[in-house]
């Protein structure tokens, strides 16, 4: 049972989102998710109370450093992956978090904040190899992309993290109505009305080819060297 960690220290770089996306496409292949909420925001939870019940995906609200590792000690027997959605801020529950994870996505909408708020994140990761011996599988998610952008365009941004050896997935997440639309709507992109959702099908392809992806970095046999030690 993977944890897989949404983080990046600045607020609107598309870490909910990207969450309930992977959350969702995981549940559709039959992977029994639980999502941690730990954003003060509460997006999901909100998503989650007027969706009613959505398969194989339960959401814990409220979730605080002290109920973190209970929660996931709790759940683990019915859960195939733990999805934790992060608030924007640098602090303890971000820390305790990624120590249990064993992938943290880092969101990037492509602004120098957003770069900032992740540079953070990978700072917090070196740091844990560094003084405790622990290295924390991590990738860049690029957000909120404009649509026109070109695909030569986004080449040259993940070439430059990768330069300074910073994983970063082939599949960065469109902006699209639908996933906005899917916080008001609630349910998921498959149960919203294409006559009333722009692009409905774009947005389903490009969260299947995120979903596959992550997928295939996080198998389900994967566990964090944190949590065999505990």
């Amino acid at each position: 049972m993977p944890v897989i960690t949404f983080a990046n220290t600045k607020g609107g770089a598309g870490k909910t989102t990207a969450a309930l996306i992977l959350a969702t496409e995981l549940a559709r292949h039959g992977a029994r998710v639980t999502i941690l909420d730990a954003d003060p925001q509460h997006w999901i939870s909100h998503w989650h109370e007027i969706s009613g019940k959505v398969a194989n995906i339960d959401v814990i609200s409220n979730v605080t450093i002290a109920s973190l590792q209970t929660h996931i000690r709790e759940n683990r027997a019915t859960t195939d992956y733990f999805v934790i959605d992060l608030a924007g801020a640098r602090n303890t529950l971000m820390a305790t978090a990624i120590g249990l994870s064993d992938h943290v996505m880092i969101p990037i909408q492509g602004c120098a904040m957003d770069a900032k708020g992740g540079a953070q994140v990978l700072e917090l990761l070196c740091h844990l190899q560094e003084r405790a011996g622990i290295r924390i599988n991590h990738s860049v998610v690029l957000t909120r992309v404009n649509s026109l952008v070109t695909t030569r365009a986004l080449q040259v941004v993940k070439q430059l993290l990768a330069e300074r050896s910073v994983p970063v997935l082939d599949t960065p997440i469109i902006e699209r109505a639908a996933f906005r639309d899917v916080f008001d709507c609630g349910g998921t992109l498959q149960t919203m009305d294409p006559g009333r959702v722009s692009n409905l099908d774009k947005a389903c392809e490009n969260a299947r080819a995120f979903g596959d992806e992550v997928r295939k970095l996080v198998p389900l046999r994967q566990v964090s060297p944190a949590r065999r030690a505990a």
